[in-house]
């Protein structure tokens, strides 16, 4: 699998390589990191040919977005792809706030969050963001986790005329919506006209049940998806073991069944000499709904190992005995 293939977002003309690159690390999600290591990590990503930077201001209150904005300074503006969400705004609080205890990054410690998603908010985030980034332009913009229904009607009466509205004056190329579930997307879908859609951790070699709904219509409404979480937070890089902070899964630590199916998987890819992590990259693209992949990193090495995995090669026979012990889904397309 050629990791640097392009594929269409929905049926807009913005073509964005197959491996992209998220950019939650690079706002400093659980621990931070140097300015001029995230910087790399853009750098790298783009010297290696990857053109689709998937990043938001909530990753670190903004931080991600500047440091990113950074990377691309003097790179020609057709040599990239560059997608933010809006939905979330912040107010400065005198300390350490909740939001500090996942973001680690330089003005996320005297922050609180809030979900917002009028109009009047969206417009001046979007302004926000343009001027962090360092463009005149956005190519995807993502109303972000409206995750419950008032967050839906907020949404769709807020958020969405306001990048409509962009959309139809070419400011912008693409709307779309991000969150880590399913169902929400399925309502967007039906709601809205939408490009695309950021689905993180819902589709992966560890749980299919964006199988049932939401995969199928975006097939049939030409919604592009972008999959994030390929990983699921983690524990598919880290193994069921863990890192240093034990096996994540959604942020959290990871429940004593999602450990054992992961060690189950981790056995049928030992059997075959499979790397996990390649097995996990390449079952999400194997989906002909799924236009790429976002890993995100803080490491510039892992970029290029990120390319690597999907080129790797995986035998049929472990496939097929992932669907012998009933640990994909029947109905789950896998790499051909």
């Amino acid at each position: 699998m050629d990791p640097l293939q392009r594929a269409r977002i929905g049926t807009t003309g913005i073509e964005i390589t197959r491996v992209s690159l998220g950019c939650a690390p690079l706002g400093g999600v659980y621990s931070d990191i140097p300015d001029d290591q995230a910087q790399q990590v853009v750098r790298t990503a783009l010297q290696a040919g990857v053109n689709f930077i998937d990043t938001a201001a909530l990753y670190g209150a903004g931080a991600a977005e500047r440091r990113v904005g950074a990377a691309l300074r003097g790179v020609p503006r057709d040599r990239y792809v560059l997608a933010t969400k809006v939905g979330w705004r912040f107010d400065h609080v005198p300390g350490p706030s909740v939001f500090s205890q996942t973001w680690d990054s330089p003005g996320a410690w005297m922050v609180e969050c809030r979900r917002d998603y009028s109009a009047d908010w969206v417009e001046r985030s979007l302004e926000n963001s343009l001027i962090r980034l360092g463009v005149d332009r956005l190519d995807v913009v993502h109303i972000h986790d409206p995750d419950e229904d008032e967050h839906f009607a907020e949404a769709m009466d807020g958020a969405y005329p306001v990048l409509d509205r962009l959309r139809s004056q070419g400011v912008i190329g693409a709307v779309g919506a991000g969150m880590n579930q399913s169902e929400m997307l399925v309502r967007l879908a039906r709601a809205g006209d939408f490009d695309c859609f950021l689905l993180a951790g819902r589709y992966t070699i560890l749980e299919q049940g964006a199988l049932d709904d939401l995969l199928p219509l975006c097939m049939e409404q030409g919604i592009g998806i972008i999959a994030g979480g390929t990983f699921n937070s983690g524990i598919l890089a880290s193994g069921s073991k863990g890192g240093p902070d034990g096996a994540r899964y959604d942020y959290m630590e990871a429940p004593p069944e999602i450990v054992a199916k992961v060690r189950s998987l981790e056995e049928a890819a030992a059997t075959h000499g499979v790397d996990l992590r390649a097995a996990a990259s390449q079952f999400a693209l194997a989906h002909p709904a799924v236009a790429c992949i976002v890993p995100g990193t803080r490491r510039p090495e892992r970029v290029l190992d990120n390319l690597e995995l999907v080129r790797a090669a995986i035998p049929a026979a472990f496939w097929q005995e992932l669907r012998d012990r009933e640990l994909i889904r029947p109905g789950a397309p896998v790499p051909a």
